[in-house]
């Protein structure tokens, strides 16, 4: 059986499983928000020594062969560039079509989400090496590590052979090991497609925020059926582009109903290797990179949602420059929440809420029932990007083998 059918399978039993559950019941709630906890934590249990392994034996065989250079200019240049795209999207489509305004509500808070950026460099350097293994969210300091270390055996082959041939062998063991955790990842599918579900009914439950939703979700289908496709077709003269599609499908079930773009990590190094035919050497650079940097999907909501709140609280045109202002101030802040896997958005959003000013310092409560959609719409958008872009990259490199679709998994 196709790995995305086993998924899809987990998240049709977990929307049936929810129609079960009393939604109105503490004890049933904490039990499923335990359940699922377990489930997420289980499929990030591999990311750091999987990421680690293989990132330094990428590294170490791009060194070795050149190919460094122009494997992290495609990298970033895609990255940019999606981000980009992702962030006109979102802002186009919500300046051609006005939704309802969302009602004015009247809390207030005292802990605004911020994003430090001084914790953000210091958790990429701490005291000890070693302690950048033990961090399963901030994987850039993992990956750094594991580039330092990677380049450094290329500077004499013969006394690092050693090494570079445990840490190949390690790669490959965290793959077999990533391989089984995502075949039962599968079965808690039910549990995170369960919660999820719960939380959907109670926020489309009075309709303010379903405009929203629909919008989201013909954003998503543009862009997967029709942006992305005409890029590949037109910029690796791929005839099939939908292939990538079909690919992509379980990882998008995956990151859309959990939200949270490391636990797809695993997932998508396993179907770029078996389904998209990416060799480990680019895979395991490409991939952790999108999964850090390549937040456009994060970028296109926190555009859409501000624009969204700006027209709840006043009648009035929103002047160019400022919208101007709020895609390049989405477009960056996108960049910046590699140390937050779930709820990034809805925390850029609170920035850029608290940096506009203007009576919008709390605007973004106006959204924080439905910040959970609105972050699985961000996750889908995340993880179509890594999945596109390290297929680009792979065959601008020429370091793909292409499989039949008939082999895809």
């Amino acid at each position: 059986m196709k790995l995305w059918l086993k998924y899809l399978i987990g998240a049709i039993l977990g929307i049936a499983l929810s129609l079960i559950i009393p939604s109105n019941s503490a004890g049933a709630t904490a039990a499923l928000s335990f359940i699922t906890d377990i489930v997420v934590r289980f499929g990030r249990y591999i990311v750091v020594p999987l990421l680690f392994f293989t990132a330094m034996t990428a590294i170490n065989k791009l060194r070795d062969t050149r190919m460094i250079l122009k494997t992290g200019g495609w990298t970033f240049v895609v990255i940019a560039s999606s981000a980009l795209i992702l962030t006109f999207v979102g802002l186009l489509s919500i300046l051609i079509v006005r939704i309802p305004r969302i009602p004015i509500t009247v809390d207030k808070t005292t802990d605004t989400p911020l994003l430090n950026l001084a914790d953000m460099v210091r958790a990429l350097f701490p005291t000890s090496a070693f302690e950048t293994l033990g961090n399963g969210s901030m994987l850039l300091a993992s990956f750094l590590f594991a580039c330092f270390a990677g380049g450094a055996c290329t500077g004499d082959q013969v006394a690092f052979k050693p090494i570079i041939t445990i840490t190949d062998a390690l790669s490959k063991l965290c793959y077999n090991i990533a391989t089984l955790f995502t075949e039962v990842l599968s079965i808690g599918m039910v549990a995170i497609m369960c919660s999820w579900a719960v939380e959907f009914r109670s926020v489309i439950a009075g309709g303010t925020f379903l405009p929203l939703i629909l919008m989201l979700m013909c954003d998503f289908i543009i862009t997967a059926f029709g942006i992305y496709p005409a890029i590949l077709y037109y910029v690796c003269h791929d005839p099939h582009p939908f292939r990538v599609l079909y690919a992509s499908a379980c990882s998008v079930i995956v990151a859309f109903f959990s939200g949270d773009s490391n636990l797809t990590l695993p997932l998508n190094i396993r179907t770029g290797k078996e389904s998209l035919g990416i060799r480990r050497r680019i895979n395991g650079v490409t991939y952790p990179l999108f999964s850090i940097f390549a937040r456009g999907g994060a970028a296109l909501v926190t555009t859409v949602s501000f624009i969204v709140i700006w027209r709840s609280y006043a009648n009035l045109s929103i002047p160019f420059g400022d919208i101007l202002w709020i895609m390049f101030m989405s477009f960056i802040l996108s960049f910046l929440l590699g140390g937050i896997p779930a709820g990034g958005p809805f925390i850029a959003l609170s920035v850029l809420c608290t940096m506009y000013g203007r009576g919008f310092e709390t605007g973004y409560l106006l959204l924080k029932p439905a910040a959970p959609i609105i972050c699985s719409f961000a996750a889908a958008f995340d993880v179509l990007t890594a999945m596109f872009g390290s297929y680009i990259v792979g065959v601008k490199t020429q370091m793909i083998e292409h499989h039949s679709i008939q082999h895809f998994i």
